[in-house]
């Protein structure tokens, strides 16, 4: 792990949707090219200890909050209605607008929870621009993976979970998920908050077994979990804007060629570790590396996950 260190740029490009994308760039400026993307979707770039996994000397480091949150303009907290165009497909066009501002050709893609499903959707788009590719907690947001996440994980938290689809107030032959994002899309501000804070407390349920959690709520600041609760229930009950075909198991073999890293807890009950493992399977060029001891993240994987960025800018 290296030091914190403060962006020596940073900015917002326009996208054509009308949203505002914040940018940051710190560590070397002459070094070689590397893009986190952060998980959620929603949790944004944060207070920017993604920082200390890049070594400053090495690397020029580029850090983007998501549309919609963090410090891209409108947040989706204050403007639901945009939603619509909120799709993995404009988050791949804003990566792109950030990668031509900031002056790069091709970098190391790097990301976590979401922002692997995320840079692995990226780069089945623009192969062309992907050096290799690192990733932590990896998730690819499949139907099967988001039934397990807010369905099937009831059997391990029947309590949670009966109070969790209760307040969904799922209509007949809705998923939970479907009712939650219909609720903090185009309910009115008291019916979003509750449900933004029920969603937030199943979230904190599942990932209480992991050996590292902090009990409390996933996001102290009613705000960031109206944020969170609407972007991730957006994107899962879509899921993920990439379906049938599109979906990245399906395509995986695409990636063959392009070295990756594929780093993951053994007891991440949010996202079991056979996600990476089916990816790992069919891309001859990955390394899966389980971290044992530990769940969705942790001091472990964080190192894992800095080293691989290293010898990934060493190959």
């Amino acid at each position: 792990m290296f030091p914190v260190i403060e962006p020596f740029a940073h900015g917002w490009v326009e996208n054509p949707d009308g949203d505002s994308i914040y940018w940051e760039t710190s560590g070397n400026p002459d070094g070689i090219p590397v893009l986190w993307l952060h998980g959620g979707p929603g949790s944004g770039l944060g207070t920017g200890g993604y920082r200390t996994r890049y070594d400053p000397e090495r690397f020029l480091l580029v850090g983007i909050d998501q549309r919609g949150c963090g410090r891209s303009t409108p947040s989706v907290a204050d403007a639901p209605e945009r939603l619509a165009r909120n799709t993995t497909g404009g988050l791949i066009a804003d990566i792109e607008l950030v990668r031509e501002r900031v002056g790069v050709d091709r970098w190391i893609v790097t990301g976590a929870s979401w922002g692997s499903t995320l840079a692995l959707a990226y780069a089945l788009e623009h192969p062309d621009r992907v050096r290799s590719i690192v990733l932590g907690a990896v998730t690819t947001t499949g139907r099967d993976e988001v039934t397990w996440l807010t369905e099937t994980m009831g059997r391990l938290f029947p309590e949670a979970w009966e109070a969790f689809e209760a307040a969904s107030g799922r209509r007949p032959g809705e998923r939970v998920v479907e009712a939650y994002a219909r609720i903090l899309a185009s309910g009115t501000p008291e019916e979003r908050m509750r449900a933004a804070d029920a969603w937030d407390a199943w979230e904190s349920t599942h990932v209480s077994l992991d050996p590292n959690v902090v009990p409390g709520p996933m996001h102290e600041d009613p705000v960031q979990r109206l944020v969170s609760g609407t972007l991730v229930t957006h994107y899962w009950a879509n899921d993920a804007f990439l379906p049938d075909d599109r979906a990245i198991l399906k395509r995986v073999s695409e990636l063959a060629a392009i070295p990756a890293v594929l780093i993951h807890g053994r007891h991440d009950v949010s996202g079991p570790v056979v996600t990476p493992w089916l990816l790992h399977r069919e891309w001859p060029a990955s390394r899966l590396i389980v971290v044992e001891g530990e769940g969705h993240w942790g001091p472990q994987i964080s190192e894992t996950v800095s080293r691989a960025i290293t010898e990934m800018g060493e190959a």
